[in-house]
């Protein structure tokens, strides 16, 4: 299966968000990455438009369509009716600008709906199907063939508007490309399983920017008159069922928009809770004028709630449509096929799933930290509805248990309160006011106190407050600054940090007394020694000093005798 959508690894950012959006869990998250799982996938858009870092884009089919246009010796455009809602202009603007892109013409989509309209009216009024699901939109085939192929028999096997267009386009022209354009992603995919109906399916909002690429401006045109407008409403909720006549009476008529509504409606079908009905469905709340891939001007229309199937798309539709005052005029002039060209093959397509066992689920739920019952909190924080959801999509390798956010701080803060409570620094936490916040078992030790007397009480009952107190002031650390505690007889190497963020400061004392201690003991040693060593010196000078004095003596003495010796010999 082709890849309609895909991720910008560089944006995906580990928020989950498109996990929780999607409706069928066709997302794996795996390397930090969300990853569409593309045979999982309905391609509804609904991560498309939620994904808060635009990591996710839509296969751009632009130099596919002009391909078309420089090959094929025609190609028309097929709009969809939508186009009125996110362009605000009459369809002739829209065609003079498809033209000047080298369009052979243009047609709205409208017609095609106004064929399969009146296969439904014919299927409704054979009465022989129970519950009658329209076909239309392809995300919601795309959910029965891989989600609830029970349902099948209840699809209405009928081509979409967009597919019976251009099938009618082609057998007026035979040789004619077709390229249709509206809000929906998965007409791409549908264009591409049913060959020989529309050979390029493109977005509005790759229309946009073909329109700028090319510097085609679109300017408004006068309309002219056209009465045989009802199949315009297909695009809004009900519009359906406003353009079915409803002629047989056994059946109730309803409309279901949304997919998370359209998978409650289905599984009341498979249940067996709904029977005799024609149910009328789009996977976009407030259908396809809430397309995921609705645009002004190239600009995705967003809110925090993702599609936007308000007044800003609708009325623009029905006042385009005017449908009150030509209520007598239903249909386009189109051509009657025979049931069989209208009709398409919808198999099965469920994914191939492996039984998982309950001990194995339990197992990883063991893993996530969910032993008992009350440990599932079922948050949705990972993007699952519940512990036990995200405990299958770990063994189908979608999630993985780091996802788990109660999980990680349990973790965390398992893991911190370890190192606290193990580390041989004694550490004291204080908010503002200076009371005491934390304090470990080694700050306890340390200051000879139990953490339940001292704990949201003021710090200056054991230590002194001031270099907190300057912390805070100048807003300046302090790190590893040697402090005698006098009341303690402890030295401490002692940082204080401000933690500006989360407006506390901690205080990390390193016991270094008996370090100190020794230390103090050899300076006194070495001052001693030192002491003694000068006593000796000084000493051993004067000694010297002695002997030197006294040599001096005795060698004046000895030259005076020899002095005199000397003259009594010169004078015999």
């Amino acid at each position: 299966m082709n890849e309609y959508l895909t991720l910008k690894t560089t944006n995906c950012k580990n928020c989950y968000k498109c996990i929780r959006h999607c409706p069928v869990k066709s997302i794996r998250f795996d390397n930090n990455q969300a990853h569409i799982i593309t045979e999982d996938c309905v391609l509804c858009g609904n991560c498309f438009v939620i994904c808060p870092q635009n990591a996710k884009e839509i296969r751009n089919d632009m130099g596919r369509a002009e391909a078309l246009l420089r090959e094929a010796k025609e190609v028309y455009a097929s709009v969809a009716p939508s186009f009125a809602a996110n362009y605000g202009l009459p369809f002739s603007s829209l065609e003079k600008a498809l033209k000047e892109l080298g369009f052979a013409g243009a047609e709205e989509t409208a017609l095609g709906a106004t064929i399969v309209k009146r296969e439904y009216d014919e299927l409704v009024s054979r009465g022989s199907q129970d519950v009658i699901i329209s076909s239309c939109c392809h995300s919601v085939n795309q959910l029965i063939q891989k989600y609830y192929p029970a349902v099948l028999p209840s699809l209405a096997h009928i081509i979409s508007p967009m597919q019976a267009h251009c099938m009618d386009i082609k057998r007026r022209r035979p040789e004619a490309k077709t390229v249709f354009i509206g809000p929906c992603v998965s007409k791409k995919a549908e264009a591409e399983t049913f060959a020989g109906f529309t050979d390029c399916a493109l977005t509005f909002e790759e229309l946009s920017l073909w329109f700028e690429t090319r510097k085609v401006s679109l300017t408004p045109e006068p309309e002219e008159a056209n009465n045989n407008t009802l199949a315009r409403l297909f695009p809004l909720s009900g519009g359906i069922l406003r353009t079915m006549k409803k002629a047989n009476r056994d059946y109730a008529y309803l409309s279901v928009d949304g997919m998370e509504n359209c998978i409650r409606a289905v599984e009341d079908v498979a249940k067996g809770n709904l029977s005799k009905c024609f149910i009328e469905m789009s996977a976009c709340p407030g259908s396809c004028v809430g397309g995921p891939v609705m645009n002004r001007g190239g600009q995705k229309d967003k809110t925090s709630s993702g599609f936007l199937p308000d007044g800003r798309r609708y009325y623009p539709v029905r006042d385009y449509i005017a449908v009150s005052s030509r209520a007598g005029s239903e249909d386009f002039p189109v051509e009657s096929c025979s049931a069989e060209k209208l009709s398409k093959p919808m198999p099965s397509l469920m994914p191939r799933k492996i039984h998982l066992g309950e001990s194995a689920i339990l197992e990883a739920l063991r893993k996530m930290g969910k032993t008992r019952p009350e440990h599932e909190l079922n948050c949705g924080t990972c993007g699952y509805n519940t512990c036990r959801d995200k405990a299958i999509a770990v063994l189908e390798g979608k999630a993985n248990l780091f996802m788990c956010l109660p999980y990680l701080i349990e973790k965390a803060k398992s893991f911190s309160d370890d190192i606290i409570k193990n580390t041989p620094n004694g550490i004291i936490v204080l908010n503002e006011d200076m009371e005491v916040q934390e304090i470990n078992t080694a700050a306890c030790r340390l200051l000879n106190i139990t953490a339940s007397h001292i704990l949201g009480d003021q710090v200056v009952r054991i230590l002194d407050p001031g270099p907190f107190l300057e912390a805070v002031e100048q807003k300046k650390n302090t790190y590893n600054k040697l402090t005698y505690l006098a009341d303690y007889e402890k030295y401490v190497d002692e940082t204080v940090i401000f933690d500006t963020n989360y407006h506390i400061i901690i205080c990390i004392m390193r016991d270094v007394t008996e370090e100190t201690n020794r230390k103090k003991t050899k300076e006194d040693f070495n001052r001693k020694t030192m002491e003694i060593t000068d006593k000796i010196i000084e000493k051993q000078m004067r000694a010297v000093q002695e002997i030197a004095s006294l040599l001096g003596e005795s060698t004046a003495e000895t030259k005076i005798a020899l002095t005199k010796l000397k003259e009594s010999l010169n004078d015999d």
